[in-house]
């Protein structure tokens, strides 16, 4: 147990850092001790004491001026995937062991404005290419709620650093699931927004059409003011949106969405939820659900029944097709990003080479693991002449066709989709060593929201596996820009359930 096990939020938190029960640099070193104490399990990969104790001693001083806000001295870490100041930037991989960025990515920037205090950087998989968290050039992150089984991926580092109750939240970024598929398996919060809703400038890309940020945290109340903070408008990056549904895209648009949302229901008394079409689609409930997790989605569709709300049968047709489409878009667009590192400008460059194509090569093959190696082969194929468009161009119609899908369901039959996020609970680190494919396959069910660019979040919502000790996930989709009310409605059946405040080791 942490000190931050104390509080049961970032709400309660931040009362006791207002009402000057606890102080900033206090909480800070001792988060600090218990983040190093993780050492075994890879969670942190960059700690700088000195670091984060200015940004705590800061916080203390904007608290006792009375200029604090709701995020002011709450610990938070962030994803390896995101540049900062200060600390290392690796995206876990040999590439970058040693780079350290001169410039804060803008959701970085935002969050320390905000006045959190960052404990450092947090293991991912490499160039975030993994479902597992094992493809980290720097060891495997330990599942806190078994340590021989994997947090998922590949935001794993801030979903175990969350479950762990080492910070109060992190970022994560999710391509194809990445936020919402390792919250699933570690039994916290997370939500990937709308795509253009947070900047994704100063974040080490992986497939640019994809790419997201989000939060994690223990509960959905505590994603609102995290997200609130990371969402704007940024000039820096080319697919920031301006507007939301003609709002401005800016800070205070999700809490105001949040509360207005949360006036509704609380206005309709027992039954909360009444009128909200829940849409759950057949193709989400196969032969390759695991019996625990679909037992648990359907305990948790009753209970938002009960709160008022009606569920709806629809189809998403084309699931399947979800897993190809972006297991050829992902990879084409990951081939181009990571066509800079070359040995020459920056990252790792071999001892001993010939000539210039040569260093290229040796430090390519020498820098990035496996998975990367793979997806940069996959998608220098189908982008190569003659199979563009037998396969990169298929893949993209592909992606209206889902696209089509689900905003079909969105606007006709349903007010937001729920069903699982992974097919099974956490597997045992090391089980698809030799199956790569398998890991992608599990994805199938987080890929067709992120290439629609739609809103998707993750809660926990029951246990289940061998010991029925391991954490399983809700998966919860909105329309566009839809992020308050699926924060609030996430809100509202955690208000009747405990799933989310169960601690590994005392569940």
């Amino acid at each position: 147990m942490t000190a931050l096990s104390e509080f049961s939020s970032i709400q309660d938190l931040s009362l006791a850092l207002r009402d000057r029960r606890v102080n900033a640099v206090e909480l800070a070193t001792d988060a600090l001790r218990a983040a190093r104490s993780y050492t075994d399990s890879h969670v942190f990969l960059h700690i700088d004491d000195e670091l984060t104790l200015a940004q705590a001693r800061e916080a203390d001083q904007a608290l006792t001026a009375g200029t604090a806000g709701p995020l002011t001295g709450i610990p938070i870490a962030h994803k390896d995937l995101f540049v900062t100041r200060g600390w290392r930037t690796t995206a876990s991989s040999k590439m970058l062991a040693h780079y350290t960025s001169p410039f804060d990515a803008t959701v970085v920037d935002h969050l320390r404005t905000a006045g959190t205090v960052s404990l450092g950087k947090l293991s991912c998989d490499e160039f975030a290419m993994g479902s597992g968290n094992e493809n980290s050039a720097f060891g495997p992150v330990h599942n806190p709620w078994d340590p021989e089984r994997v947090p998922g991926g590949s935001s794993g580092g801030s979903a175990a650093a969350v479950a762990a109750h080492l910070v109060m939240a992190a970022t994560g970024t999710d391509t194809g699931g990445s936020v919402r598929q390792p919250a699933a398996l570690c039994g916290v919060s997370g939500i990937k927004p709308t795509y253009g809703t947070v900047s994704r400038y100063g974040i080490i890309a992986y497939a640019s059409s994809l790419d997201q940020a989000g939060p994690l945290a223990r509960n959905a109340r505590d994603l609102v003011p995290m997200l609130d903070a990371m969402s704007g408008f940024d000039s820096n990056d080319s697919t920031s949106l301006e507007a939301c549904d003609g709002e401005p895209n800016a800070a205070g648009r999700i809490q105001a969405d949040f509360a207005a949302a949360q006036s509704r229901f609380a206005a309709a008394g027992a039954r909360p939820l009444q009128g909200l079409r829940i849409g759950v689609p057949r193709e989400f409930f196969n032969e390759g659900l695991a019996a625990c997790v679909g037992d648990a989605i359907e305990s948790a569709l009753k209970t938002f029944e009960s709160l008022g709300a009606t569920r709806v049968d629809i189809s998403l047709p084309r699931t399947r097709l979800s897993i190809p489409a972006y297991y050829v878009i992902a990879p084409a667009e990951a081939s181009s990003n990571l066509s800079r590192y070359d040995g020459v400008r920056y990252g790792h460059r071999a001892e001993h080479y010939s000539d210039l194509i040569d260093m290229t090569s040796r430090s390519r093959t020498e820098g990035f693991g496996d998975e990367v190696r793979r997806r940069i082969l996959v998608g220098t194929y189908v982008l190569s002449h003659g199979y563009y468009d037998a396969y990169y161009l298929q893949a993209q119609r592909v992606r209206r066709m889902i696209v089509d899908d689900f905003q079909r369901a969105l606007s006709a039959e349903c007010d937001v989709i729920m069903g699982p996020v992974t097919p099974d609970v956490a597997r045992r680190i090391g089980d698809n060593r030799q199956d790569p494919i398998a890991d992608w396959l599990a994805d199938i069910y987080t890929l067709g929201v992120s290439l629609a660019g739609l809103p998707g979040m993750s809660i926990p919502c029951g246990f289940g596996g061998p010991s029925g000790q391991l954490p399983i996930g809700l998966q919860i989709v909105g329309r566009y820009f839809d992020e308050g009310h699926l924060l609030a409605i996430a809100d509202r059946y955690q208000q009747v359930t405990d799933w989310h405040q169960r601690i590994p080791g005392h569940a």
